[in-house]
């Protein structure tokens, strides 16, 4: 796909990647040269509530039953 640049060096980015990656108005991207070649990569810089849907569930793995301090000291010990 192929867009141009505007006299503001705005770029429209094309429906089908747009909806993809969900980037909508508000989205931040990350523009950043690919060395030793005439590229750019772009990501999408997900927003607060993207990052914190993604952590939602993260804590699951841990159990109340657990002593993560004691689980450490064991750890450290194996470690030598």
């Amino acid at each position: 796909m192929t867009t141009a640049v505007t006299r503001k060096d705005m770029v429209t980015i094309p429906i089908k990647i747009a909806r993809e990656f969900e980037i909508k108005p508000g989205c931040k991207l990350d523009w950043q040269p690919v060395e030793g070649k005439e590229q750019i990569k772009v990501a999408v810089i997900p927003d607060r509530a993207t990052l914190a849907t993604q952590l939602f569930g993260a804590g699951k793995q841990f159990s109340p039953d657990r002593d993560p301090v004691a689980d450490l000291i064991t750890e450290r010990e194996a470690e030598g």
